[in-house]
């Protein structure tokens, strides 16, 4: 399933400021960021299900935002990208 996570974190404190790396990081494990708050990741429903535990058990609801967008299985027709292109193909082969 494919995934688009935005998250907003408070970064007033530097508990805030080391929230917004770890939720980056846990982010990165699992999908590719395309803009500074932004991941698409794609996951199985197992790995949705560590990706959202961990990121809630990190973020502080009382002041930091984060949706998770499920885009379906037609979601190529959905994207349109304007602009630098900063991302690749996360389903498509990875020439390394």
């Amino acid at each position: 399933m494919y995934l688009l996570i935005t998250y907003d974190v408070c970064t007033i404190t530097p508990d805030g400021a080391k929230r917004l790396r770890q939720i980056a990081r846990i982010c990165k494990d699992y999908g590719q960021r395309v803009q500074n708050s932004v991941f698409e990741c794609s996951v199985d429903p197992a790995q949705l299900v560590q990706l959202r535990h961990k990121l809630l058990s990190t973020i502080d609801p009382t002041v930091d935002s984060l949706r998770i967008y499920q885009l379906g299985k037609n979601y190529r027709a959905q994207i349109s990208c304007y602009g630098r292109v900063t991302s690749f193909d996360i389903e498509g082969e990875l020439i390394v």
